[in-house]
């Protein structure tokens, strides 16, 4: 234990900027320091600054001072952090021999580097040894004992997740362009015409209008907007193109006219698609999500998306069955997140709709919502889940943020008793086949697939569920993924109750996926004509 102590101040002096030099050890940089050359963002302090490397001149290049005690080599390093399990990147650095005393580093980074925050770190080596300074883990509360640089593209996000049809819209657009194009794209039906965008798979629903934006290249500023009332309930993205040919995209979902417009809704999982979201919005370097940070308390439901504004892994999960009800001709109603949760009773939701469907993780629901489909459930409601870990946690909204507090299995509510499977496992990438076991139990199932007991479809597993204890009585395995993940499973289940409930579950997080597969499809339209 003495010997620890003894260390102790050694690892506070390697971690500490700006305190007096030392007579004995490594040499210091003292009063680190960060600007962008004198035109500061709003957010932007000593320690954070943003650039947006688009050549014209204004925040092309991030500054570094320091004063140096001794001679010594200088390393600075740009750093990209990411989620847990995958190692952080070095996307850039440079390594001087400096003389002590005032001195400046400068990284100009290229047009195409990703708009997100680095983390900058810095090697300082010398005759009496070596000190690194930055790239801690996140410390709750503390600052990271290097600097961070944003770099600025074009972050858009909607004040709320969900308006009505024929509202007023309101979005915040942050960048430093001198004009903005703003455009709406929609999911409509097989054959519409219009613009196609190749980013999100949507079509443009209005015309690109053009902005001025030179009053507001420091700082957000809320544009509003009036979407039609001709448009159907759904999922629109705002586009946002500047004059420089940068572009950020927002979802937002438009809610049908009036409840009930159709008898079946469709939730989208916006608390999972912020909770995942690795948009750094406390500038500290790191994602603000649970994937990059355990010990976060709350994540902020109005950031703009990383990868230009479009959730993880829409493409191939909401987004691909999304385009599958568009294409297929399904009338439905779309709801998010913050939709359902105020939906007042699960006696209002059954009266509401016959069949809720789940197109992606919807891993984080509060008591009240889970409450709400439980009871939907228990009245004869019917659920499709076409994705995994779904009601994993319980997570609750206060005002703009959405808290974790714990799994709903450790609360006496474990999902699998309402999916009829509950996660067991995660991994990204590879993936293998579902096998087909349930077709002898519900051929209907598989009807026009050519699947029987014994066929294989897909590569799945990057998140897998599984049966438990707790699964209703009489829930029916139509497929299983054999080891998906290590020794675990991965199972895709069907379950009737008493009541008339039927509830249905993909088992993978990356079933959607497959819906391009002209089997999958036909699969899940045997399952959608039953419970619909």
């Amino acid at each position: 234990m003495r010997r620890a102590l003894a260390l102790l101040p050694l690892l506070i002096g390697a971690l500490v900027a700006g305190s007096a030099p030392a007579a004995v050890g490594p040499p210091r940089l003292l009063g680190l320091s960060i600007s962008n050359g004198g035109h500061p963002f709003l957010g932007d302090t000593r320690q954070l600054a943003t650039v947006s490397p688009n050549g014209d001149g204004l925040r092309d290049r991030a500054l570094v001072r320091f004063h140096l005690d001794r001679a010594a080599s200088v390393e600075l390093q740009v750093v990209a952090t990411s989620s847990f399990g995958r190692p952080p990147t070095v996307v850039w650095r440079v390594r001087r021999s400096l003389a002590p005393g005032p001195r400046a580093l400068t990284w100009k980074p290229k047009r195409a580097t990703p708009d997100r925050t680095y983390l900058l770190r810095f090697v300082v080596k010398g005759k009496s040894g070596s000190r690194v300074y930055g790239f801690e883990r996140p410390r709750p509360g503390l600052p990271t004992s290097g600097l961070v640089v944003r770099i600025l593209g074009v972050d858009v996000a909607f004040q709320q997740r969900g308006y009505p049809v024929g509202g007023q819209a309101s979005a915040s657009i942050a960048t430093d362009a001198r004009s903005v194009r703003v455009q709406f794209f929609g999911y409509r039906g097989s054959g519409s015409p219009g613009e196609l965008d190749a980013k999100t798979g949507a079509s443009a629903m209005t015309p690109a209008v053009t902005l001025d934006w030179r009053g507001h290249r420091a700082a957000p500023h809320v544009v509003d907007f009036g979407p039609s009332e001709s448009w159907p309930s759904g999922l629109y993205f705002l586009r946002v193109t500047t004059s420089d040919r940068r572009v950020g995209y927002a979802p937002v979902v438009l809610l049908a006219r009036r409840p009930s417009e159709h008898r079946v809704g469709v939730v989208l999982p916006t608390n999972t698609w912020q909770a995942d979201n690795l948009r750094d919005a406390n500038g500290d370097g790191w994602g603000d999500s649970w994937n990059a940070d355990n010990s976060l308390q709350a994540v902020d439901l109005r950031r703009a998306y990383l990868d230009s504004g479009l959730p993880d892994r829409f493409r191939s999960g909401s987004g691909a069955v999304i385009a599958w009800l568009n294409r297929t001709g399904k009338q439905v109603d779309y709801l998010s997140d913050d939709d359902l949760a105020a939906v007042s009773s699960g006696d209002a939701l059954r009266r509401l709709y016959d069949l809720v469907v789940f197109p992606g993780s919807e891993e984080y629901a509060g008591r009240h919502a889970y409450g709400v489909v439980r009871r939907f459930r228990d009245l004869g409601g019917r659920l499709m889940f076409l994705s995994a870990a779904n009601f994993h946690w319980r997570a609750e909204r206060k005002g703009s943020t959405l808290r974790r507090v714990r799994p709903w299995r450790q609360l006496g509510k474990p999902e699998a008793a309402l999916v009829g499977v509950q996660v067991t496992a995660t991994r990204r990438g590879g993936g293998k086949a579902y096998v087909v076991q349930g077709a002898g139990a519900e051929p209907w199932v598989f009807a026009g697939t050519g699947f029987a007991d014994g066929s294989t479809f897909g590569r799945f597993g990057t998140e897998i569920d599984a049966t438990t204890r707790q699964s209703p009585p009489g829930t029916v395995v139509l497929a299983r993924i054999q080891r998906a993940i290590g020794r675990r499973s991965a199972e895709m289940t069907y379950y009737r109750t008493a009541a008339g409930a039927q509830v249905f579950a993909a088992g993978t997080l990356d079933f959607a996926s497959a819906l391009g597969l002209p089997a999958v499809a036909a699969l899940v339209e045997n399952v959608w004509a039953r419970l619909a």
